[in-house]
């Protein structure tokens, strides 16, 4: 096995809202992506035939943590009360590792509900969760 060396930078790691970029993620995990279907599951009957179903399946549920000031709190918010409004809050997601070879997209996204807000004596973060729909990683 070759000697190989990887680097992972978070300031390299991008999530394109629609047209908005996401900046000012909390520190720590700040985004996460998990399927919503069930992959694939195995039946067996009791005489030890199998048979395995494959969800098609491909929407999925996205955290984005941020800081309590970042202007991307405003962007989903406003996005939020688009869709309550009027049904047009969703929009397209990309999030890519530019070092790396992670990259999710979606081409429909939307903010489920707003998250806990919360004040103290030191800046607080925000969770947002989303949804996605026909989404991939590639």
């Amino acid at each position: 096995m070759a000697d190989v060396l990887h680097t992972y930078n978070p300031k390299l790691v991008t999530c394109a809202l629609g047209t908005h970029m996401a900046h000012g993620f909390a520190d720590d995990s700040f985004i996460s992506v998990e399927p919503l279907g069930d992959g694939t599951t195995l039946v067996q009957g009791p005489d030890g035939e199998a048979t395995r179903s494959i969800d098609p399946t491909n929407s999925y549920t996205i955290k984005i943590s941020l800081q309590q000031q970042s202007e991307t709190n405003v962007f989903l918010m406003n996005r939020y009360y688009m869709d309550q409004s009027d049904g047009n809050g969703d929009f397209p997601i990309v999030i890519k590792d530019i070092l790396g070879q992670d990259k999710f997209t979606a081409s429909e996204c939307w903010v489920t509900k707003i998250p806990a807000n919360a004040k103290g004596k030191a800046q607080a973060n925000r969770e947002w969760e989303l949804n996605a729909v026909f989404g991939k990683f590639s």
